[in-house]
């Protein structure tokens, strides 16, 4: 299962709805992307899967500020 980590964002369920207004089970994937952070406190690169919007959140806050206010 993809899963932001540092969030834990995750899949949502939700209902597919035909024109016919028949509802059917379906799931949201959360937009999960994987990238290399450059950690200031260690000197070195960090590889994680984040949600974009941890993405948008982190490039406002440090990683640690982040992770503390988690």
């Amino acid at each position: 299962m993809a899963k932001c980590t540092l969030t834990g964002k995750s899949w949502m369920n939700a209902n597919r709805v035909s024109h016919s207004n028949i509802k059917t089970h379906r799931k949201v994937r959360a937009n999960i992307q994987s990238k290399r952070i450059f950690d200031v406190e260690t000197g070195r690169f960090i590889r994680v899967r984040l949600s974009t919007r941890a993405l948008r959140t982190l490039n406002k806050k440090s990683l640690s500020a982040l992770l503390a206010g988690k």
